[in-house]
């Protein structure tokens, strides 16, 4: 395990059933465990589909937490809540009951099958911005500058 000290910001989503449920349930889970710490939640917004638009609007909502996981240890345990809380991927970026989606992980660039950091709705989604900057981290986005740039 990385005993380093880790800043991470996460986002997540839900589109299906009780929205509102759905949140505060992953969050919690996400504080049980004993190697996260949530340092900062944000407010949930109600945003409509982005790319897949014949879906119902999302609630999103980001977390600040410090961890000492590394960021492959901290993805597979948010794909093991997204599993346990039953979603279900019928379609790329169809409907869900919760998507948990690591934006970044101290100032980390990595590429690799499945995860990408930081990552591009850090610079596709407007509401991410917003909600950065409810947190007081709007430069999160500028301090890794424009992906199409480089």
């Amino acid at each position: 395990m990385d005993k380093n000290n880790h800043i991470a910001f996460l986002c997540l989503g839900t589109n299906l059933g009780d929205r509102e449920l759905y949140l505060l349930d992953a969050i919690q889970k996400i504080g049980a465990h004993p190697e996260i710490q949530i340092l900062k939640k944000g407010t949930a917004l109600n945003t409509e589909a982005l790319e897949v638009t014949d879906q119902p609007d999302f609630l999103n909502q980001l977390l600040q937490i410090s961890t000492h996981l590394s960021p492959k240890e901290l993805l597979d345990f948010l794909l093991g809540i997204e599993n346990e809380m039953g979603r279900v991927r019928t379609r790329d970026k169809g409907p869900r009951v919760i998507d948990i989606d690591i934006l970044s992980v101290d100032d980390m660039k990595i590429h690799e099958k499945g995860l990408h950091l930081p990552h591009h709705s850090l610079f596709t989604r407007p509401f991410i911005l917003e909600l950065l900057n409810e947190l007081g981290e709007g430069s999160l986005v500028q301090a890794f500058g424009n992906p199409s740039e480089g």
